[in-house]
């Protein structure tokens, strides 16, 4: 689950990281408020007016502005509240701004020059162990800096029988180049954010920028944090801070019936038990000349109800001009979802797309029956490679 900067901001705050005074708002009015608020804590009329979407690249695609002013919070705050932000990441379409994040300036006067880091804990898939990658060179532009100059990103493993440990803390602020007050925060901030990523079990904390302001103190200047779905059960309190308009509506009303789905943007919708054999199956379609319009897994224990609302959510797609059902019967028997997909199908009402039905394993001869006597314009296969040769023709 993603969770918004000012969301991640106020978790990380907890953990004794050092960030920004913001506020978050929905309004001109309250971004003004705000503002004011924070010029009075400050003491800096200067203040950032951040867009809040689940997508990186906001800067770019003007979701962020820096005000000198009342009249300019004014200003940034009603072009931004409501617009269709597009970013590099976001579809073209974009995503509506329903939240800003008014927050101080930490462009301020001091005696260093300021600077921008890059600063991300993730996992390690390769050695099941968590790192931090770095580079010296944060911003907007960090892609580039992979692509170009690999040599300054950096990487720092976790040992996860001993955490995050000194010598590491000192080592990542060594290769970022920093001296003095500046190193010394460094070495405090790293530990604190290492705290906040793994006790609210995040899968990923990307700081960029992470800034060393003029005065030398460390603040986090953006926040994307993303926590691992399978233990909100841990986190009750992130669980609240779930955004519903920042995810695709059919993705939420899969999970209302604990369907797992993800839009894709192909042509065959499949409908799927188990994610192995989803995976499998879009590579067949893919194969067979078409392109996979979702993954949707109904579970090991599909049934009927099951299998009608997962039909409703891919007939949604105005996208799909075919759907494949990819079965194999071995919790669940294959002729009792074959029941399953006649009654959704008449209960649905008139499909006017072809139903490629593939069922293996327990009773599969008898689920082919089911459906072939059915009346159905559904085309059934016991084999893979039957149905992968039925996608390809009805999408001729």
């Amino acid at each position: 689950m993603n969770v918004h900067e000012y969301q991640g901001k106020a978790l990380l705050k907890k953990y004794g990281v050092p960030v920004p005074e913001g506020i978050m708002v929905k309004s001109v009015d309250d971004a003004l408020k705000a503002a004011k608020k924070i010029q009075e804590t400050t003491g800096n009329d200067v203040c950032a007016v951040k867009a809040q979407i689940h997508a990186g690249g906001r800067g770019k695609g003007g979701g962020v502005k820096i005000a000198k002013n009342l009249d300019e919070i004014k200003t940034h705050a009603g072009n931004i509240l409501g617009m269709q932000l597009v970013t590099p990441q976001t579809s073209a379409e974009g995503k509506k701004v329903r939240k800003l994040l008014i927050e101080q300036n930490i462009y301020y006067p001091g005696p260093s020059e300021p600077s921008e880091i890059y600063l991300s804990v993730l996992l390690n898939r390769a050695t099941s162990r968590n790192m931090i990658m770095y580079s010296p060179r944060g911003g907007m532009n960090i892609e580039e800096v992979a692509e170009e100059t690999p040599e300054e990103i950096f990487t720092e493993e976790i040992d996860p029988k001993t955490g995050i440990q000194p010598y590491q803390c000192r080592r990542i602020a060594f290769n970022l180049g920093l001296k003095g007050e500046a190193f010394k925060n460094m070495v405090k901030f790293i530990p604190s954010l290492y705290n906040a990523y793994e006790q609210n079990d995040a899968t990923l904390l990307e700081i960029n920028p992470l800034f060393k302001a003029a005065d030398d103190k460390i603040l986090v200047a953006d926040c994307k944090m993303t926590i691992d779905s399978n233990a909100l059960f841990r986190h009750p309190d992130i669980m609240e801070m779930r955004d519903m308009d920042e995810e695709d509506p059919m993705e939420v009303e899969a999970g209302k019936y604990d369907l797992n789905y993800v839009k894709l943007d192909g042509n065959v919708g499949c409908m799927v038990n188990g994610a192995g054999l989803a995976m499998a199956t879009m590579d067949i379609i893919k194969l067979s000349g078409g392109d996979p319009a979702n993954f949707l897994d109904v579970g090991g224990s599909a049934n009927a109800k099951r299998v009608e609302e997962a039909f409703r959510i891919i007939l949604k797609d105005p996208n799909v001009k075919a759907i494949l059902v990819n079965i194999f019967g071995g919790i669940v028997r294959c002729d009792r979802v074959a029941q399953g997909i006649v009654d959704a199908y008449k209960n649905i009402g008139e499909i006017n797309i072809p139903i490629i039905v593939r069922l293996q394993g327990t009773n599969a001869e008898e689920a082919k029956q089911i459906i072939d006597e059915s009346g159905l314009k559904v085309k059934s296969a016991i084999l893979l490679k039957e149905a992968a040769e039925l996608v390809t023709e009805v999408l001729q």
